[in-house]
């Protein structure tokens, strides 16, 4: 099955305007010599779990800093919810990122904080609750990440991958976002530990409302959690649909990703 010119050309598929989260047009990105994203365009609707393929080098943590706003890319543009991310006031910007939450991939966790004062940074920073209600807060957000309490006064090198991973959810999570962006979220996960969390961001997705741009590598993930999916390829989006949709695509690095033994696995 060929892909339609749309696709082949990394334009977005349409969508009502009023659906729209996140809108990327035309974004090129460089380093040095090297062009990473050449005028490429991605919309990203609300409520979906859209998850972020691609190989080696195909930029897909560079596409999440760029729309976060933590890269400032050569050309093009970067809407999210409706207005240009490159564009606003400190003031604009600070109200724009209450609306979302991050979890990079190594959890960035402040290692000198206990997991529960992590959880409470973003409310320090950007709200004036009184403490003790921040704190409380803060366990509910612990507990919605699957942490018991327990875990609320220790310093992230006391924890587990997978709890770090949790308590970093649970920071992204802290002022209810309406959109969360996870970079590699199951990476250094045993399989049962992935399988948890991929349950657990289908879970709180559905229960917040919550739109997700997803950067993974995980077949597993893909098939459990992702509602879209977008693969990067050659600077663009190659490809973007369910995952029935885009495994039929007859790229070649596509029907490799897919047809593998691991793929066909997750698949099924």
């Amino acid at each position: 099955m060929s892909f339609d010119t749309a696709t082949a050309a990394g334009k977005a598929a349409p969508a009502d305007e009023g659906d729209i989260v996140i809108r990327v047009r035309g974004l090129t990105n460089r380093f040095g010599s090297k062009t990473v994203h050449e005028d490429l365009d991605l919309d990203v609707r609300k409520g979906e779990v859209l998850g972020v393929i691609g190989g080696s080098g195909t930029g897909k943590s560079v596409l999440l800093r760029s729309i976060v706003g933590l890269h400032t890319p050569n050309e093009g543009s970067v809407e999210v919810f409706g207005q240009h991310v490159g564009k606003l006031s400190r003031d604009e910007r600070i109200k724009v990122e209450r609306r979302w939450g991050v979890m990079f991939q190594d959890g960035a966790l402040f290692s000198t904080m206990t997991v529960r004062e992590n959880v409470m940074a973003p409310m320090v920073e950007h709200t004036k609750i009184p403490r003790a209600l921040m704190s409380e807060l803060a366990d509910l957000k612990l507990r919605l990440a699957g942490l018991e309490l327990e875990a609320a006064p220790k310093r992230p090198a006391d924890l587990s991958g997978g709890m770090r991973k949790r308590a970093a959810l649970a920071r992204a999570i802290s002022l209810d976002p309406e959109l969360l962006f996870l970079d590699e979220p199951t990476a250094g996960l045993d399989p049962i530990g992935a399988a948890k969390f991929d349950e657990l961001v289908r879970s709180l997705s559905n229960a917040m409302g919550l739109t997700v741009f997803l950067v993974t590598h995980d077949l597993d993930t893909l098939a459990a959690t992702c509602d879209r999916i977008a693969v990067l390829s050659d600077g663009k989006v190659l490809a973007i649909g369910p995952l029935d949709e885009v495994r039929k695509n007859d790229h070649p690095w596509i029907q490799e990703y897919f047809s593998g033994p691991r793929g066909r696995a997750a698949v099924r």
